[in-house]
């Protein structure tokens, strides 16, 4: 059964939400609530993949503390750009 697009957003910007560490919740709600409706259907799908991540690893590739994968670096620069205080 395909998902209806409506409830994918709804499921991603909960998952972005309810992570393991206060700082990735902070970090991925405010990106969720104001880029996923506009983004692609294989941007939600690798968005979604990315979630699938450890909250350590996710944090370490926002605060540039370690190299992101070849598939998450430009999400992860997306996000990045939207925090405070950055222009990436």
């Amino acid at each position: 059964m395909t998902e209806l697009h409506e409830h994918r957003l709804k499921r991603l910007k909960m998952r972005s939400m309810r992570r393991g560490i206060k700082e990735m919740d902070l970090i991925l709600q405010q990106f969720a609530e104001t880029s996923l409706d506009g983004m692609s259907d294989d941007d939600l799908s690798l968005y979604d993949a990315m979630l699938s991540e450890n909250d350590h690893d996710l944090y370490q590739w926002v605060s540039g503390q370690a190299p992101a994968p070849e598939p998450y670096q430009a999400m992860i620069d997306r996000i990045i750009g939207q925090l405070p205080g950055t222009d990436v």
